[in-house]
């Protein structure tokens, strides 16, 4: 494979994946057939419910375990191929439970992945600047936090200058700030060209963040593309909210009922709320600009919503 073949490559490509376990009437599938591709520098959420497939599918790409069926491919190199060696040097890690050493310091645990991994030594003390933790760099790591020891493990999955990152449940035990901080940094790895895959549960998190989702249930792809475009297959209403004076509101549902399949509910003397169909926003929205609002929003379905919806309808 030529150099100007892997650099047009998706960061990462999975054609027909499948994991199983077991035989016969046990088998198990972790994945069934999954077709996904991740355009470099994207950052891509992962979501599930347990066991819904999302480990297997790191461990897949990280070549932990081989498919059952399927290919997949790193930078255009196929995982377990000849070149694969070579590709995963450019891959970070961050699994959900990171094991660490508590007799080193978090330097000293730095300098330790950094020589499994062939990393520069040098990186690990600006990784630890980086993520917060310089000031705790000679403290054993028993006496981190939570919070302490996923810093140090994202600290461990930046060794190298990865270019592709896979995270799973990365900001576990961060506190509001931590988290800011956390996606920040993100973001400068994705101004770089970074690819970032993110596992998470704490969809509302992902929600105004991400490029792009991924949603499995039980080991199949049941949706994806942008949050946008995800909302666009939902059929679930988006909710307007109005504040207006009481008379104004008593007259509204006789002067819209050309539009059709408005739900309306009235929540005290000036507020009321209509569940509209997406088909129907914009009508409602230009209706709505000709009255004496006081005040009006627009809701959008969730991305906890959605992910009920579209799981329910794979």
């Amino acid at each position: 494979m030529t150099s100007n073949s892997v650099d047009a490559a998706p960061a990462l490509r999975l054609q027909g994946v499948a994991r199983h376990y077991g035989r016969g009437g046990a088998l198990l599938k972790a994945l069934d057939g999954v077709d996904l591709t991740v355009p470099r520098g994207q950052l891509l959420g992962l979501i599930g419910h347990n066991g819904a497939g999302k480990s297997t599918l790191f461990k897949l790409v990280l070549g932990l375990v081989a498919p059952s069926q399927g290919r997949l491919w790193v930078d255009g190199c196929e995982v377990g191929g000849r070149h694969f060696r070579e590709a995963r040097r450019r891959l970070g890690y961050l699994p959900e439970n990171l094991v660490l050493y508590d007799n080193l310091d978090g330097l000293e645990t730095l300098r330790f992945f950094a020589r499994l991994k062939g990393a520069p030594l040098a990186q690990c003390a600006t990784l630890l600047e980086e993520v917060g933790l310089s000031h705790a760099g000679r403290r054993p790591v028993r006496e981190y936090s939570k919070g302490m020891r996923q810093r140090l493990g994202f600290a461990q999955a930046l060794l190298g200058e990865p270019q592709l990152l896979l995270l799973d449940e990365p900001t576990t035990g961060l506190d509001p700030s931590a988290i800011r901080d956390f996606y920040a940094q993100l973001d400068r790895l994705r101004a770089r060209g970074v690819t970032l895959v993110i596992s998470s549960h704490i969809l509302a998190e992902l929600e105004q963040r991400v490029d792009a989702l991924a949603m499995l249930s039980h080991g199949r792809l049941c949706a994806h593309g942008s949050v946008a475009a995800l909302r666009e297959r939902s059929t679930r209403p988006l909710q307007v909210r109005l504040q207006a004076d009481a008379a104004v509101l008593d007259a509204l549902p006789q002067q819209l009922a050309g539009l059709p399949g408005l739900g309306w509910q009235r929540e005290g003397a000036h507020r009321a709320s209509i569940d509209c169909p997406r088909a129907l926003k914009m009508p409602l929205l230009q209706a709505l600009a000709a009255r004496p609002l006081v005040d009006l929003s627009v809701q959008e379905p969730t991305l906890e919503d959605l992910y009920f919806e579209l799981r329910e309808a794979a």
